[in-house]
This record gives C-alpha cells, structure tokens and sequence, in this order.
C-alpha cells in the first residue's frame, strides 16, 4: 500500500514538474499588472506590476520596482501606466520601461514554451529620451544574443523581428536587456512581445561586421604568404 502511495506521489510530483516546464509565455502584452504599492515607499512590488516577468539590473534580482517613476540616470526597471507624466504605454494601459546606464544593464526575462509552429518573435519598441544615437537593445533566447531587424514604424514605436525558428517547441528563457554601453541614457520602451508564424528574414551581417571580418582574412593571407 505505501509503496502505491509513493508511486502515485512521484508520478504527481512529475507531471506538475512538466507543466511548469511546459508552461507558455505570460503577460507578453504587460495589460496584467495589478501594481501593489510597497506600504511607506514609492516602490511596487515586482510580482504586481510585472507578473510571470523577472527583473535583473546587472545580476540582482528586484522584488521591487516602479510605476510611472523612471529614473534619472541610474539603470532600472519601471512600469508605465495611466498617469504618467513622462511616457504613455505603446499600447494598451501598460509597457515596460528598461533603463540601461552605469554601472549595469536593466533586464526582464521569462522562462516558457516557445509554441512548435514558431517562425519568429516580434515586439514593439522605441529609444527615450536618447540626444545621441541609440544604445543597445539586446534580444536573448536562453544564452544566445538574437539579431533582429525593423520591420515597420508605428505612431510611437517601431516594430522589431527576429527569426527564432531554431527555437520552436522547446522552453527557453527570453531575455530582453537595455544594455550599459558608451550611450549614457540607454532607455527603450517595451511591449506587444508575440509568437508568429510568420517568416521573418534574418537580419544582414552590418558593413562594420563585414569589414572587421575582410580585414582579418586579408591580415591572415599576408601571415599565410610569409611562412
């Protein structure tokens, strides 16, 4: 009879192991945030305002953020709702606002099932309050750094792809980093993160990759001519 018992107790314990590892993607369009005021601050608890979301600045993990608060300089991770008096969500009630400077990048990521029919990952984006050229928006699917191109420009944002099919079926992190870079405010806007089954062409290799990879073919065949 026990061992009944421990037989059925394992298979539960396993099956509720496979759905969480099987658990879709949540709140990719940031419209679940219920933010929960921390009592005495001008925070709200993370698990409110960005739910199934983890927020990392740097390597540290936050339990707290803030709604309609964006930093003045230092990297963090707000919320942006109704009522904010420096930026309106792309769409919808909710985006997410990433803060990259120094000493760290701002980060939000999500374990789930990338859908089996998935051809690409789209979402929408802008860069604020950036004078100089934009800085660096980075795309993650667990380690790997995914390129991803524009597609087409809406009213307040652009809309970005990337080609994610090598990825379909299997359950991965996704991570998306404003990054600390030589661009002192490093901020981008966030929302309508979404599957397709679409196609969407792999970006082209840039003329800096290209020239960086010619000069270093043309340096090895001079090396190659001398020995």
């Amino acid at each position: 009879m026990k061992r009944t018992k421990l037989i059925v107790a394992l298979s539960v314990a396993l099956f509720a192991a496979f759905l969480i590892q099987a658990q879709s993607f949540q709140n990719l369009n940031f419209e679940q945030a219920d933010p929960i005021v921390v009592p005495g601050t001008l925070y709200v608890t993370e698990s409110s305002a960005l739910p199934d979301w983890t927020v990392t600045i740097g390597v540290v993990e936050k339990t707290q953020i803030t709604e309609n608060g964006p930093s003045l300089g230092s990297p963090w991770v707000s919320l942006v709702g109704p009522g904010d008096e420096y930026n309106t969500p792309i769409d919808g009630n909710y985006s997410v606002y990433l803060q990259g400077s120094f000493p760290a990048s701002a980060a939000i990521s999500q374990t789930g099932l990338i859908p089996a029919d998935t051809q690409s990952l789209t979402f929408e984006a802008e860069p604020i309050w950036q004078t100089q050229p934009a800085g660096s928006l980075e795309l993650q699917i667990g380690s790997q750094v995914v390129p991803f191109a524009a597609l087409a420009t809406g009213p307040n944002y652009t809309l970005y792809g990337a080609n994610i099919a090598a990825w379909a079926g299997d359950t991965e992190q996704l991570t998306f980093t404003a990054m600390q870079d030589s661009n002192d405010l490093n901020n981008w806007e966030l929302d309508d993160i979404s599957f397709s089954t679409n196609v969407v062409a792999s970006p082209e290799p840039n003329m800096v990759a290209l020239s960086a990879i010619g000069g270093l073919l043309f340096g090895a065949r001079k090396w190659f001519a001398r020995r």
